[in-house]
């Protein structure tokens, strides 16, 4: 995908008014899309109620979506270069909005998982065209640069208000409503943009890779089954090792198809270039902690905290204000301030709340959260408004639209990712610290295994509501504390990511521009 376009004879509006509503209508779809990476976090627990779905069906709620939303979005970028941007935005959301009407009236929680792909390939049409229009319809450099530092802003808001999106609809409607809500205003944006978008194409537009698309989405699937799957398989079970293997054998395979294909869907030559290599590793790892973290974390607030998923959601607003606050300041600062400070004290504000978020116990409360969310916030809110940015810089003005593409991509497969990694470490720390939190508990050991086991699968300290009177007091000690334990380790192993990559980014940005002088 190329950022220089045709551009097909626009509609019988005023230049700032196509221009006006392009935006509008783009952001608004990414903040849909976006959105539903985050709001599900406080909606899983109620899922899990309706379905009995276990901790690793509540993953694949996550991953089903960002899995093609990741796997198919530069594909979706090319097409649109081809095809018309238009025409694949207004499908992506068609589909979008399809998936979410099926994602509402699913009945079990496999239907739910299939649907929630058929919402990601949406939305990957959608984020997959984001920047391309906004490019083609703001042809001056200021006008395109503030334009997408709205975008980057969206980005952030879609991120950060999740948890208090899905809170008030949860509480006040049910958890279906999370998926319902989208219909009307998906169904208002396609109507508005067919009658208001323009069309434009690349002049010089690149085929689809389709078997890069199946590789690198074959890879993926086969890793994040193996990592949801392995704790409660073995992980040195056949099923397991075939699923690494084939894994790694499918990205060897895509990494073989882009380096000799005539018209890649990456050029894995971007990545030789520190800063574009900083901005990705960046935007993967933002995903791979504090995104993907937010999951666990509505299951803990729920589950052992005691709060509605509305309470949740308030609890979490100094994490989204303090995003909102820094997006729209970094957007305006980002031509000024080198990408070394905003890329990499971004990862490092993450890391640092992330550190701040890691000192709970079973007597912690939500106030203990509350100084890291702030942290955590501002970086996800500086990252989110110069990623964009910063990944334009990075490279010549004929791969601008595939170097924006990667970035998200990353982010996405960084979530996904995340969920899985983060979802072991949980399981694992809060199954052995519930096993011997239980060890003086006088209980049978099939009992403390099966109530270890409940515990790791997230159901926290609403273990103890089937235990009877005697050990209940115990069993919710335990299981708090287990609980608590449990979201240490991951606020820690996100921690150390994202410090790991603020230090590596930093560092790569400035050697390439050390270079350069």
């Amino acid at each position: 995908m190329t950022s220089q376009t045709t551009q097909l004879p626009p509609r019988p509006t005023t230049h700032l008014v196509r221009q006006g509503w392009t935006l509008t209508l783009v952001c608004t779809a990414t903040f849909m899309l976006l959105l539903d990476v985050t709001v599900v976090s406080v909606a899983l627990e109620p899922i899990r109620a309706s379905f009995g779905a276990s901790l690793s069906g509540l993953q694949w709620v996550v991953d089903a979506y960002t899995l093609p939303l990741a796997g198919l979005l530069l594909t979706t970028a090319t097409l649109g270069d081809r095809l018309g941007r238009r025409r694949i935005f207004l499908t992506g959301m068609a589909l979008f909005t399809a998936g979410s009407l099926l994602c509402a009236i699913a009945t079990s929680s496999i239907m739910l998982d299939l649907v929630r792909a058929v919402q990601g390939a949406g939305g990957a049409m959608l984020l997959g065209t984001a920047i391309p229009m906004i490019g083609a319809a703001f042809t001056e450099p200021k006008a395109r640069a503030a334009a997408i530092g709205i975008f980057g802003a969206t980005l952030a808001a879609a991120t950060a208000i999740g948890p208090l999106v899905g809170g008030i609809l949860v509480d006040g409607l049910g958890w279906r409503w999370i998926f319902l809500i989208n219909v009307p205003i998906g169904t208002i944006a396609l109507v508005l943009g067919v009658r208001l978008l323009s069309e434009s194409r690349a002049s010089r537009p690149r085929r689809a890779d389709w078997p890069g698309t199946a590789a690198l989405t074959g890879a993926l699937l086969a890793l994040l089954f193996a990592l949801i799957r392995g704790t409660a398989l073995g992980w040195g079970s056949p099923l397991i090792v075939t699923l690494f293997v084939t894994s790694a054998v499918l990205l060897a395979a895509f990494i073989a198809r882009e380096v000799t294909a005539a018209e890649p869907m990456v050029d894995l030559h971007l990545f030789a270039r520190p800063s574009f290599a900083a901005v990705s590793l960046s935007g993967l790892m933002i995903g791979t902690t504090i995104t993907a973290a937010t999951s666990y974390l509505g299951i803990y607030m729920i589950n052992t905290m005691g709060y509605t998923p509305l309470e949740t959601g308030v609890r979490v607003l100094p994490l989204t204000i303090a995003s909102f606050i820094a997006s729209p300041i970094t957007a305006r600062l980002v031509d000024v301030v080198p990408p070394a400070v905003t890329i990499g004290g971004s990862m490092a504000l993450v890391a640092i709340g992330m550190a701040l978020c890691a000192g709970l116990d079973g007597a912690s409360t939500w106030t203990a959260l509350m100084p890291g969310f702030i942290v955590a916030g501002l970086g996800i809110g500086v990252g989110s408004a110069s990623l964009s940015q910063a990944a334009l810089g990075a490279v010549e003005t004929d791969r601008a639209g595939m170097a924006t593409g990667i970035v998200n991509t990353m982010r996405q497969l960084g979530t996904a990712a995340g969920v899985a990694i983060l979802g072991v470490v949980f399981t694992n720390r809060a199954t052995a610290a519930m096993t011997s939190g239980l060890a003086e508990a006088g209980m049978t050991p099939d009992g403390v295994s099966k109530l270890s086991d409940a515990v790791g699968s997230g159901l926290g300290a609403r273990v103890a509501q089937a235990v009877p009177g005697p050990l209940r007091e115990a069993v919710t000690h335990a299981a708090t504390g287990a609980t608590a334990t449990a979201m240490n380790h991951v606020f820690l192993y996100g921690a150390v990511g994202a410090a790991a990559t603020a230090v590596i980014a930093a560092a790569l940005i400035r050697r390439e521009r050390a270079e350069a002088r």
